[in-house]
This record gives structure tokens, C-alpha cells and sequence, in this order.
């Protein structure tokens, strides 16, 4: 009976207000027999006459004035409550870790997401720099970042980067004293910057490719690093050879700074991924994140 009573008293404040079935029949979106056959219905209910009806107008009876002065500002008030839970979901609020490498994070992620935090001010985002290949269910993570070849089974899987390859490179200083290597498997004589993979527990294995063959290199030298901007400015510096993304070491190489080397051993593959479990896709805040963090091959 409460639900009855709400939907037509607010019929009764409408048709009170403009003084007409008619207009009020076209305001709510109902015929004007269906909304004179609801206010009798309440009027029945109550046990009072709400409305005067003459041939040219409709007018509150003292009864009808009393319940208008009270009732009609409580319906109001529900009206801003719930138009207030519209608005707080329209903010976009949330709070969300993801786990990345620099990487990615330089180049991909913080050039999307800087104009994302900047229109929705209540969308938080922690970013956890990690080279390991981590469980974000168990470290509650909403989300990670991994190039395509490492994602994990059973989670959906976004691409925000376009394909990628890394590259052999050392200072031309280091190339003239040492000599240019012929063939992945001369690194070993050679001193190299290694990278340190957490959930690999030893160093990364350089990987290359030609004709189909595939080969993975341990190489060795005086430096090893845990994230790949050290790797480059030792290269850079003229300790040895590093195995880079070639898009941080372009500017270096047309300089003349570095000097690229295997490039024909050195084959684009698939870039990095965003990845989150099925759950995720739930939050209208992350879908937002996601589709702001989505790699798009005509920009």
C-alpha cells in the first residue's frame, strides 16, 4: 500500500500544481482517465477529498493543501537524495593499485592517465614499479602490466602499447675498442649490462630470433641492474653492451650516443598488456581506467 500511496500522491502534487489533469497527464506521461482514476484511488484510500474539479480548473481542497504543504517537500527531498547517489556515481570515484614496470609506466601509463586524474579528481591510482611476473590476486592488485608473451592464464587481457622489440646497444667508444659482435652467441665475450628479474631469481636471459630459430643468451659483465633506466645510462657511459627497449634508446641512437647492434637477430613481438581478473570488469570507475589506458593504433 506505501508504494500505491507515493506514486499517486506525487501524481496528486503535479496535477495540484499546474491545476489541470490534462497538462499533468502530459508531464508525467500517463492519459488523463489513468491519472483521474489514480487520484480517486488515493482520495478512497484516505478517506478525503484531495482536489476540486470544475468544468475549467482543479484545485486543492483544505485537505489537499495540507497534504501538498507536507508531503510535496518530503518527495522533493527523496528526489535530491536519489539524484544525489546519480551524481556521486557520475564523479568516478575509486581507488586502484596497479603493478608495472618504469617502463611502461613512463612511456604508456602516465601519459593516459595524467588527463584521466585531472577530469575525475576522486579516481586514485597507486602504481607499483615491479620487474617480477607478480600474483596480483594474492598481492590484491586490481591490475598489472606485462609484455603479451607473459600474461597469465584465465584473466582478461587489454593491449595498451603497440608491438616492441628490444635491442643490443653500447656506446660507439665501447664498439671501437671491442668490435661488433657477429652472432648472439659472441656476447659471452663480451661485457654486458644485465637486468635482474625477481620472479626469475637470476638475471635475464637476452632473447633473440632469426629464420625461426630462437636463442636465449646468458651474458655477463661488471653491472647489473633491477630496472632498465641504469642499464641504459651505463651503456651510455661506455661499460658494455645492454639489451633495451629500442623506443627509450631511439634519441641516444640518432645522436650518436649508442649504436645498435644484431638488429637483424632482433624481431618485434607483442607490447605490453593490461591484465585483471573477470571481477574487475564490475567497477564503471575501472572500465573508464581501462578504456583510457587501451592502445589505439590510429593516435
Amino acid at each position: 500500500m506505501l508504494r500505491e500511496n507515493i506514486t499517486d500522491l506525487m501524481s496528486f502534487v503535479v496535477v495540484a500544481r499546474v491545476g489541470s489533469f490534462t497538462h499533468a497527464a502530459a508531464q508525467i506521461g500517463v492519459s488523463q482517465s489513468a491519472l483521474s482514476h489514480a487520484i480517486r484511488g488515493l482520495e478512497s484510500r484516505l478517506g478525503v477529498r484531495l482536489l476540486t474539479r470544475t468544468t475549467r480548473s482543479v484545485a486543492p481542497t483544505s485537505e489537499g493543501e495540507r497534504v501538498l504543504s507536507r508531503i510535496a517537500p518530503l518527495l522533493s527531498q527523496i528526489e535530491e537524495e536519489l539524484q544525489g547517489v546519480i551524481d556521486m556515481r557520475d564523479q568516478l570515484a575509486g581507488s586502484f593499485r596497479i603493478t608495472t614496470s618504469d617502463h611502461a609506466a613512463d612511456t604508456l601509463i602516465w601519459p593516459r592517465l595524467a588527463p584521466l586524474l585531472q577530469q575525475y579528481p576522486d579516481l586514485k591510482v597507486e602504481l607499483v614499479n615491479d620487474y617480477g611476473l607478480t600474483d596480483i590476486v594474492a598481492e590484491k592488485f586490481d591490475a598489472g602490466v606485462r609484455l603479451g608473451e607473459h600474461l597469465s592464464d584465465g584473466m582478461i587481457a587489454v593491449r595498451i602499447g603497440p608491438d616492441m622489440r628490444f635491442l643490443p646497444v653500447a656506446s660507439p667508444e665501447y664498439l671501437d675498442r671491442h668490435g661488433i659482435p657477429d652472432h648472439p652467441q659472441a656476447l659471452t665475450e663480451y661485457s654486458c649490462i644485465n637486468l635482474r628479474l625477481p620472479t626469475h631469481g637470476g638475471v635475464y636471459a637476452w632473447e633473440f630470433e632469426k629464420y625461426g630459430r630462437e636463442l636465449k643468451v646468458r651474458v655477463d659483465g661488471q653491472l647489473t641492474f633491477n630496472n632498465i633506466y641504469p642499464v641504459i645510462r651505463a651503456a651510455l657511459d661506455g661499460y658494455g653492451l645492454a639489451y633495451v627497449p629500442e623506443d627509450l634508446v631511439e634519441e641516444p641512437i640518432k645522436q650518436g650516443r649508442l649504436r645498435a647492434v644484431l638488429e637483424d637477430w632482433c624481431p618485434p613481438s607483442a607490447g605490453y598488456f593490461l591484465y585483471y581478473p573477470h571481477r574487475r570488469q564490475d567497477s564503471r570507475a575501472f572500465r573508464v581506467l581501462v578504456d583510457a589506458l587501451q592502445y589505439d593504433p590510429g593516435q
